[in-house]
C-alpha cells in the first residue's frame, strides 16, 4: 500500500482538497471492489493550526514534523493572491518536504501550490508549471526553476506540478497511471469525465496585469499602452512622450511588471483579440484589425504561440453562443 499525505497548508484551497480526496478514495474503491487491499493509504497532513479542520476529512491525521514514510506526498493550491506572504506562513513545512524528498517521496502540487515546493528549493533546475495566471509571478520568485508556463503537468524526477484548476485532473491521472496503471488511469478518467489528452493550459489565461504599484513612469506607459495598442505600430510610438530614456523605461517596466513593454503591449493585443473572438462575430480581418495588428499572417503566427491554437480554433471553443 502507498503512503499518501496530503499536506494542509494554511490557505488551502478546500475544492483542491477534496478532488485529490475523492480521485485517491475512488482508486481505492476500485481495487477493493476487485478483491485488493486498497492501493494507496490516504492520511491528512497538518501542522498545529489545521489540527481542528483536518479531523473533519474522515480520514487519518498525522502531524507533517512528524509523518516519515510517506511515498507521495500533495500539495493543494492555496486561497490567497499574495502568494509571497503565504510562503512566509508556510515556512514550517519546508524542512519536512525536503526530509521526504531525500527519504525517497514523490511530491505532487496542484495549481499554486507550486510556490511552496518552489520555496524549498527542490524545483532548482527542474521543469514546473503553474497556475497560468500566476506564472509570471512564479518565473520572478523562482528564476533558477524552468518554466513551462504553457504546461497542464510536468514531471521532473519525483517532482511533479500541474496547472490551474481542473489541471489538477491531470496531475492525478498522470500519478495514478504511474503508481496503479493505466488501466486504474482509464477508468477513473471516465469516473470523471476527463479528457486524458489534454497537456497545454495556455487558452485559459487572462491577462491581467498589476496596477497596484507606486511607480508612475511604469503607470504612466501602461496607460499609453493600454488605450493606444490600436493605433501604434511600434513601442517606441507609444513610449515616446514619457519623459525618460527608453533603457530606463524598459528596465524599470520589467522590474515591476516582470515583463518588457513589448511584451506588454503584445500581451494586451492578444488579449483584446480573444474577447473580440469570445464577444463577437466580426469577421477575423476585423478582429486583427482592431486588435493593432496589420499583418495577418504575422498575427495568426503570434496567437496561436502565444495562446497555443488558431484564433479560429480559439473562437469555436469559447464563443459566447
Amino acid at each position: 500500500m502507498i503512503e499518501l499525505g496530503i499536506l494542509l497548508i494554511k490557505n488551502y484551497k478546500l475544492l483542491s482538497v477534496a478532488a485529490i480526496l475523492e480521485v485517491f478514495d475512488t482508486v481505492n474503491k476500485f481495487y477493493v471492489e476487485a478483491g485488493n487491499p486498497p492501493a494507496f493509504d490516504i492520511n491528512i497532513l497538518a501542522t498545529e493550526e489545521a489540527d481542528e479542520q483536518s479531523s473533519a476529512f474522515g480520514f487519518p491525521l498525522k502531524r507533517f514534523a512528524e509523518a516519515e514514510n510517506m511515498q507521495l506526498i500533495l500539495i493543494p493550491a492555496f486561497t490567497t493572491n499574495d502568494l509571497n506572504k503565504t510562503i512566509q506562513e508556510n515556512r514550517a513545512c519546508i524542512a519536512p518536504l525536503v526530509k521526504n524528498y531525500r527519504t525517497g517521496a514523490r511530491i505532487a502540487t496542484v495549481c499554486t501550490g507550486a510556490f511552496l515546493l518552489g520555496a524549498t528549493g527542490l524545483l532548482n533546475g527542474k521543469f514546473a508549471t503553474t497556475h497560468v495566471d500566476a506564472c509570471t509571478g512564479f518565473a520572478n520568485a523562482f528564476p533558477d526553476v524552468k518554466l513551462k508556463a504553457d504546461k497542464t503537468v510536468t514531471q521532473d524526477d519525483r517532482l511533479y506540478t500541474s496547472g490551474g484548476a481542473t489541471s489538477s485532473f491531470h496531475l492525478l491521472l498522470h500519478l495514478i497511471n504511474e503508481l496503479c496503471g493505466s488501466d486504474i488511469a482509464i477508468k477513473t478518467a471516465k469516473i470523471f469525465a476527463i479528457d486524458m489528452d489534454r497537456d497545454k493550459q495556455t487558452y485559459f489565461s487572462t491577462f491581467n496585469p498589476s496596477h497596484s504599484h507606486n511607480d508612475e513612469l511604469v503607470a504612466s506607459a501602461q496607460y499609453q499602452i493600454e488605450n493606444n495598442y490600436q493605433d501604434a505600430a511600434t513601442i517606441e510610438e507609444l513610449i515616446k512622450d514619457i519623459p525618460s530614456s527608453r533603457r530606463n523605461i524598459v528596465r524599470r517596466f520589467k522590474q515591476i511588471t516582470g515583463i518588457t513593454p513589448i511584451e506588454y503591449l503584445q500581451q494586451t493585443r492578444i488579449e483584446a483579440a480573444k474577447k473580440l473572438l469570445e464577444q463577437t462575430g466580426e469577421q477575423m480581418t476585423t478582429v486583427i484589425f482592431k486588435s493593432g495588428y496589420n499583418d495577418p499572417k504575422a498575427f495568426r503566427k503570434i496567437f496561436k504561440k502565444s495562446v497555443g491554437m488558431t484564433p479560429t480554433q480559439y473562437r469555436e471553443k469559447f464563443q459566447v453562443r
